[in-house]
């Protein structure tokens, strides 16, 4: 059976240069995506041209800068993340080639050979994120379990969270007998019976 070898990891967006190419419908979806989970992220799009609601996505996040030009590779400096979703594959499989040369991270829009990472399903309710992943293969089945866990994971859950962290700041000892009474609370999440 084939198995996610994925490794999933939460990025701090405000603190990364993230460089979008592309400002057609696939870049609003992908700067969507972003800024819907991390509204303060440091973004730039590079296009000929943006979509409307891509401009209007600029005026209500100040992280995100709008360059009108075309792609050249002198913007590949001083990034952490490149997603690129031109309509143009040779211009796409260019930016993935100099990303690499680069050591960045890159996700070419459509292209799973062409991505060093994906965009999944997101689940945030307060400080809980859930992230979903199908290793690519079905980002409708992502959307549904997203969609899923939206409705089944309780609304109040932060106030949850924000709590036993409260109480984990009290606790007294080593690590180990911290994580274990912590684990001593939260069991009955797990335990459903």
């Amino acid at each position: 059976m084939e198995q996610n070898e994925l490794y999933p990891i939460f990025l701090k967006l405000h603190n990364l240069n993230v460089l979008i190419v592309g400002g057609g419908n696939v870049g609003l979806e992908k700067l969507s995506f972003l800024l819907k989970s991390s509204p303060n992220a440091n973004v730039e799009v590079v296009a000929k041209h943006f979509h409307l609601e891509i401009k209007v996505l600029a005026e209500n996040h100040p992280s995100l800068k709008l360059t009108q030009a075309k792609f050249k590779k002198k913007m590949l400096k001083k990034r952490n993340m490149v997603i690129a979703c031109t309509d143009d594959l040779k211009v796409n499989k260019r930016i993935y080639d100099l990303s690499r040369k680069r050591y960045l991270i890159c996700n070419i829009a459509d292209t799973p050979d062409l991505c060093d990472y994906y965009l999944g399903g997101i689940v945030t309710k307060g400080n809980v994120k859930i992230a979903i992943s199908t290793n690519g293969k079905s980002p409708t089945t992502a959307k549904r379990l997203r969609e899923l866990f939206e409705e089944v994971i309780p609304d109040d859950i932060n106030k949850m969270v924000e709590n036993l962290n409260e109480y984990r700041k009290t606790l007294k000892g080593n690590f180990e007998d911290k994580v274990k009474k912590m684990n001593e609370i939260t069991a009955s999440l797990k335990n459903k019976e």
